[in-house]
């Protein structure tokens, strides 16, 4: 089968139905360009037919009944002519209901158009920042506002942080109950040309000048009163465009998952990874320098969304399932008539489930030898020195899936915070990205869903050693999960 390409974060083509701006909105006298209602809820309805017929996971933590409702509720908000922004607010927040990490309305795949006039404001916060629970703490300062890392951010224009967060979470994606996933997402690294937080912050709290109160950190370790509080009234915003070549002036990365760097020192191979990827410290207790050397001629190698794959291949000892899962499938082919709206960028797709075996009224499992995850054959000499995984809430899709494999066979030692993803399971594979015509917007569909064996928990992978990132380690610029995995 065919697996899915290194980048979803373009916008593909093939689709028949053309977004025009004339048919679908109208213009009030006094007001903002508007949607009309029958446009909106003619979406809905397309929207809720693909995903009844081939979502595998929408029941996954919803019932039936709930998913009805909600698609109700969604079906009545489209009733009221609204903006394109409202409107895609309105749909993300119910896509988030699904609880899904890869059904959104995906901020990459929308049309250049409908990315130009949602995406592109001029309002971004001036800062990089972690959700530490419900503290929003300064990472970098890549505009020179004077905001030190490890700062506490404690209100913007007047609005707490903790505010904010609880305004955005309702629309952040992630699989399950897993929050840490969605603090995370709604976290601003500098990674992603469109930040989660920016969209959503942008287009509920976007404003052309920012009135910032934050506290700074203390000094070390020295016992000191509270921190000192202050304010300033003349922050503006960034725009994308800025943030992208503050980006590339700091050598950050895109988000890709490609290792960063692979380095031997004293016999310690260190693989770094980038946000979506699993960090791997792997000390070569017991291997010649030679060893160490081959650690990162393997990484080098390593590219695309398993590139764990490579590096478990050399901690095996005997064939070793990849996944205990079954992965199933809602159709065998697609409806001629949903086609036309259902772009991708294999047709294949298309009859995803017709070599499946019917094994419920909604379920059909791949069997083929072509549609099942190949197991983890040991490759090369095996590693059999110390091997520290750096784990943490953005693994969440291949990533959260080989740290799962680690956690299954005790390869590893786990460091760090739980990740994304789920263990009762997730969706992706294969996907369709909706074309909704009548609004011109984009909801991703997953095709296959991973089912496990047996009964798990509603959360992501737990560390062997739990090393919370903190306050203190950002305003000393220290990686503790780091210095803990090399200690």
């Amino acid at each position: 089968m065919t697996a899915l390409p290194p980048s979803r974060r373009t916008v593909l083509g093939g689709l028949g139905a053309a977004f025009s701006a004339s048919s679908l909105l109208a213009r009030t006298s006094s007001g903002p360009t508007l949607l009309r209602a029958a446009a909106m809820r003619e979406d809905v309805a397309l929207l809720r037919r693909a995903y009844a017929e081939l979502h595998p996971g929408i029941h996954r933590y919803n019932t039936p009944p709930e998913i009805d409702a909600r698609f109700a509720a969604l079906d009545q908000a489209a009733a009221i002519p609204m903006t394109l922004r409202a409107f895609y607010l309105t749909l993300s927040r119910f896509l988030a209901t699904v609880r899904c990490g890869h059904s959104y309305a995906n901020s990459y795949n929308q049309r250049r158009e409908v990315a130009a006039a949602l995406f592109e404001a001029p309002d971004r916060l001036p800062f990089d920042f972690l959700w530490i629970g419900d503290a929003m703490v300064v990472t970098a300062d890549p505009f020179a506002t004077g905001i030190s890392p490890g700062s506490r951010i404690l209100a913007v224009n007047g609005r707490s942080a903790s505010a904010i967060l609880a305004a955005l979470m309702p629309r952040a994606r992630a699989d399950g109950h897993n929050d840490a996933k969605r603090r995370r997402l709604l976290s601003v690294q500098g990674d992603d040309r469109y930040e989660t937080f920016d969209i959503f912050f942008s287009m509920l709290f976007g404003q052309d000048r920012y009135q910032l109160r934050w506290r700074t950190p203390p000094d070390g370790d020295v016992p000191r009163p509270l921190p000192v509080s202050r304010s300033r009234s003349a922050v503006p915003p960034r725009t994308p465009a800025s943030m992208r070549a503050a980006t590339r002036r700091s050598g950050r990365s895109s988000g890709a998952v490609t290792p960063r760097f692979c380095r031997c020192r004293a016999g310690v191979s260190t693989i770094a990874s980038g946000i979506g990827a699993a960090g791997s410290i792997r000390r070569s207790t017991g291997w010649s320098p030679s060893g160490c050397r081959d650690w990162s001629s393997i990484c080098a190698r390593t590219r695309g969304l398993d590139c764990g794959n490579a590096l478990a291949e050399r901690l095996v000892n005997r064939e070793t399932p990849f996944e205990e899962v079954q992965r199933l499938v809602r159709y065998r082919t697609v409806p001629e008539d949903l086609r036309p709206v259902l772009d991708t960028w294999d047709r294949s797709f298309d009859h995803l489930g017709e070599n499946a075996t019917r094994i419920s009224d909604r379920f059909l499992r791949f069997d083929a030898q072509g549609d099942r995850v190949d197991p983890i054959r040991p490759r090369g000499t095996r590693y059999e020195g110390d091997v520290r995984v750096l784990i943490g809430p953005q693994n969440s899709s291949a990533t959260f899936q080989f740290a799962d494999f680690v956690r299954r066979n005790r390869l590893a030692t786990l460091i760090g915070e739980t990740t994304g993803g789920n263990r009762r399971g997730i969706n992706g594979g294969c996907f369709y990205f909706v074309r909704l015509p009548a609004t011109g917007l984009e909801a991703d569909l997953p095709l296959i869903g991973r089912f496990p064996t047996t009964p798990q928990p509603d959360r992501g992978v737990k560390p062997d050693i739990a090393i919370p990132i903190t306050r203190a380690d950002i305003a000393k610029g220290t990686d503790g999960q780091l210095i803990r995995a090399l200690a």
